[in-house]
């Protein structure tokens, strides 16, 4: 029984002894963190959309105290929230312009013609592993909802012509949509730009229409339209110069398939604000 007893005692005491090592390990190893990025995370939207290139929102408050990131670099913080990360850093924050997803490719349920009948998961990637999706256009937009379901914004939705719609009032420019598109059909770019080619097609004519009413055929058009030279064609599609557009809207109005999409005054209005 004795020795019993002094078996437990010892253990007892060892383990007392380990309990204070490992606290005061514990206290003496201790990461101290900045009670500032708790406070920065407060104004972060929280989505962990990772447009800023950060791990999320607790990553980028973090990079944001150490100074590792400019100050601006979640584009889906509101001006409010900026001047309030401003203040607790102690730095003037300036927003950047905003930019917004767009979706480059008009061919509809009327306009760009199938190839098969698709009858799988309903997903864009899995349809493109099948042969490159269902279009005979084979950078078409396949309209299956992948890049909704990704947005952490609720900023698109498929529209009923079953091409992807965003809502540039809901977007942040986060650019998950854009990488998880298997056609490579969503661009991250300006909002202010008042014009672009809604097209990824680079055949040629007969063999673009053949595939797709709505796809940019590169007859030139629009480029020997602009007054200011603005437009330059690669593999037959138009490529702007934004330094020189102006926002006349007159590409537009030339384009025959309608492929060019002129946003115009709501553009400018979107730069301004």
């Amino acid at each position: 029984m004795e020795a019993i007893i002094w078996s437990l005692a010892v253990l007892g005491g060892l383990g007392i002894v380990l309990g204070l090592g490992l606290g005061i390990a514990s206290k003496k190893l201790a990461v101290k963190t900045d009670p500032r990025v708790e406070q920065v995370r407060e104004y972060l939207p929280g989505a962990n959309c990772g447009g800023c290139g950060f791990p999320g929102c607790d990553g980028l408050a973090a990079a944001l105290v150490e100074g590792t990131a400019a100050p601006g670099a979640c584009s889906a913080c509101s001006k409010e929230n900026l001047d309030k990360i401003g203040e607790i850093l102690g730095v003037a924050v300036q927003a950047g312009e905003k930019k917004v997803a767009r979706v480059l490719c008009r061919g509809d349920h009327g306009a760009c013609k199938d190839k098969a009948a698709y009858d799988g998961v309903m997903d864009c990637k899995a349809a493109a592993l099948v042969a490159g999706g269902f279009k005979m256009c084979r950078v078409g937009c396949l309209g299956l909802g992948t890049c909704a379901r990704v947005c952490p914004f609720g900023a698109i939705e498929i529209g009923e012509n079953g091409i992807a719609e965003i809502d540039e009032e809901l977007c942040t420019g986060c650019g998950k949509c854009a990488e998880e598109c298997p056609q490579h059909g969503i661009v991250i770019m300006e909002q202010s730009r008042p014009v672009y080619a809604a097209c990824r097609n680079r055949d040629f004519g007969k063999a673009v229409l053949n595939v797709c009413t709505a796809g940019c055929i590169g007859c030139k058009l629009c480029a020997k339209t602009c007054p200011e030279g603005a437009i330059v064609m690669e593999n037959n599609l138009p490529v702007f110069d934004y330094e020189k557009c102006i926002g006349c809207g007159a590409c537009a109005e030339k384009c025959k398939p309608g492929c060019i999409t002129f946003l115009g005054s709501a553009a400018e209005e979107a730069g301004e604000a």
